[in-house]
């Protein structure tokens, strides 16, 4: 173990850089509709545009474990977060459909590097203090995403939202460039050791299906959430924001709690009980006849899906002969294709039928990852 001073600094500059990629999330979830609006694109079309958002973030994450071992999970994250700042400004300028489609590739790619970087200097510290705090990082990231839709909340009725993205971008690159001195060196990556790109195996496949499932429903609340309580409920843009912030002020509040848990009841245990938690939730979501009870049930789906993914995340880490970084690159890759395949699914679905009834797909997903949960088991990759 090296300084502990020094990694207590970098284990806050890690919970800084989660916040601040939440709150880019948060952004970007309540700002969906204004740009749906604002270019008369129905739900389809946008569902292409999210489509190419998780397509850069497809293509960028296998690249990202090889960079990540050869140069260190600290450089790669101080570059990814510098230019998720700038590149955000993009899908908010786009004229039109189709440069809408270019500036989310490119803003999903940067997302995508960023993400999995800042999870393999996440493990890094992990395992130099020696004691689960993935979940806590977890925690900052839907922070950050309640700081991110309730500021455009409180904001886009009075500003204009290019002037509200702007103040966002700038309060950001101030504090989250701060952080980036106080991470780990280079060498941090080193306490596992494997080889440079994380081929498919039986362990990341399974925990990389898990990981889809939930990912897709996590992309789900955050692209379509404000949409379905403004469309259904005739909600506002600001007031439809507020499912995602109940959703994000949720996950935060279980993640940060989800560390204790999981040493309580287990990995299995955790993620099948979150797993049922959060399709119980989601239905009281979609068929809820009142506002106040569509919010709570997306808060319910938040305490469910928060400590998921950095169960499998961890339990990704502990897979033999790979580094943290291609491991977790590898489970991802695999899982974020969640948003590849669900916005464009969704979207097609709720221009055939409605959007409730599309997002009824994600019920069906979370109970088949508490159906699953087995598989997050870290025992059956070799890890303690």
């Amino acid at each position: 173990m090296g300084d502990l001073s020094a990694i207590r600094r970098a284990r806050l500059a890690v919970a800084v850089i989660f916040l601040a990629n939440g709150v880019v999330t948060g952004t970007w979830a309540a700002h969906i509709p204004l740009v749906e609006e604002r270019l008369g694109i129905s739900h389809s079309t946008l569902g292409v545009a999210l489509f190419a958002m998780a397509f850069g973030a497809l293509v960028a994450m296998p690249m990202t474990g090889p960079t990540a071992a050869r140069f260190g999970s600290a450089l790669v994250t101080r570059v990814a977060t510098v230019a998720l700042f700038v590149v955000f400004l993009l899908p908010i300028l786009a004229p039109s459909p189709l440069t809408l489609m270019a500036a989310l590739f490119v803003f999903g790619a940067t997302n995508g590097v960023m993400d999995v970087a800042m999870n393999a200097h996440g493990v890094a510290v992990e395992r130099q203090l020696d004691r689960p705090v993935m979940s806590s990082f977890h925690g900052m990231w839907s922070l950050g995403g309640l700081i991110g839709a309730g500021f455009a909340a409180v904001t886009l009725p009075v500003i204009a939202p290019f002037t509200q993205v702007a103040l966002t971008v700038a309060a950001g690159i101030v504090f989250a460039g701060i952080a980036l001195f106080f991470l780990l060196p280079a060498h941090a990556d080193g306490g596992v050791q494997g080889t440079a790109i994380a081929w498919p195996s039986r362990a990341t496949i399974g925990l990389g299906v898990l990981c889809f499932l939930t990912v897709m429903s996590e992309g789900a609340i955050t692209d379509w959430g404000a949409l379905h309580l403004k469309g259904s409920l005739q909600l506002g843009a600001g007031l439809a924001a507020t499912g995602f912030a109940a959703y994000a002020a949720a996950m935060a509040i279980s993640r940060f709690t989800g560390d204790w848990l999981r040493g309580r009841v287990g990995s299995v245990e955790l993620v099948r009980g979150s797993a049922l938690l959060a399709a119980v939730g989601l239905v009281v979501a979609l068929a809820a006849p009142l506002p106040l009870l569509a919010i709570g049930g997306f808060a319910l789906v938040g305490l469910g899906l928060a400590n998921l993914v950095p169960v499998f995340f961890g339990s990704a880490g502990r897979i033999p002969g790979h580094s943290a970084a291609t491991s977790i690159a590898a489970v991802a890759t695999i899982g974020y294709s969640g948003f590849f395949v669900g916005p464009p699914v969704i979207g097609f679905i709720a221009d055939q039928t409605s959007l409730a009834l599309a997002l009824g797909l994600i019920v069906i997903a979370c109970l088949a990852v508490a159906f699953w949960a087995t598989i997050a088991d870290p025992k059956r990759h070799g890890g303690q």
